[in-house]
């Protein structure tokens, strides 16, 4: 899944791109605040993780300008404004959730998770498909109750496939949701992911719709 990341605290910004990435996560971090808002407006994004202090605009006028624009992407604030007051603006303009600093990655990444399983219209932590379960939460992936380890990019796309069932997603699409613009990636990349995930299990769980993209379609 794909996070923008707009925080222009250079040791929490880091932090969290680092920390993100390792849960799993694709991350575009951006610094100023205009051109963040812009970055949601040019390509396509599973949540944000929003400040509000930022530098040229504030959070809260880059929330509302998405959302007078009709975007729907969900949205975490991270911010030092923790008061209730704050709060309450802050989900008035279009939030989805609010954590002030101080704060705990792994909270952040469980929120983010919340978020993502609702919007996939998810409400358990668990998907079950065919012999496959996947938690969403801890990122574990079992086969016949029995855990498969899979590599990062295999269990993002794995999560992007099965949050998308009887949808096709073409390789465009998944190259989008899997890397960041800073990633290198190469032209077979999702043929390999593809190929790893149909060894490890089962050849027949992606299917391949000739010339469009890939899909999880439901028996």
């Amino acid at each position: 899944m794909r996070i923008l990341l707009i925080e222009d605290d250079p040791l929490i910004g880091d932090g969290l791109k680092i920390g993100l990435t390792k849960s799993g996560f694709g991350v575009d971090w951006f610094t100023n605040g205009a051109d963040g808002e812009e970055a949601l407006l040019q390509s396509s994004f599973d949540a944000v993780v929003l400040d509000l202090s930022l530098p040229e605009i504030d959070g809260l006028d880059i929330l509302q300008n998405w959302r007078n624009k009709g975007r729907k992407e969900p949205v975490l604030i991270l911010t030092a404004r923790g008061d209730v007051e704050e709060r309450i603006k802050g989900l008035n303009a279009g939030a989805d959730d609010y954590l002030p600093k101080p704060f705990a990655l792994g909270e952040v990444v469980a929120r983010l998770n919340a978020l993502l399983r609702r919007r996939g219209g998810e409400t358990a932590s668990l998907i079950s498909y065919r012999q496959i379960t996947f938690n969403l939460q801890t990122k574990q992936t079992f086969l016949n109750d029995k855990e498969v380890v899979l590599a990062p990019k295999e269990t993002a796309l794995l999560e992007l496939l099965l949050l998308n069932r009887n949808r096709v997603l073409s390789k465009e699409k998944i190259e989008e949701k899997l890397y960041s613009w800073d990633d290198d990636v190469s032209s077979n990349a999702v043929e390999v992911h593809i190929h790893h995930l149909r060894k490890k299990l089962g050849k027949d769980i992606i299917k391949t719709i000739n010339k469009i993209g890939y899909m999880m379609e439901d028996v």
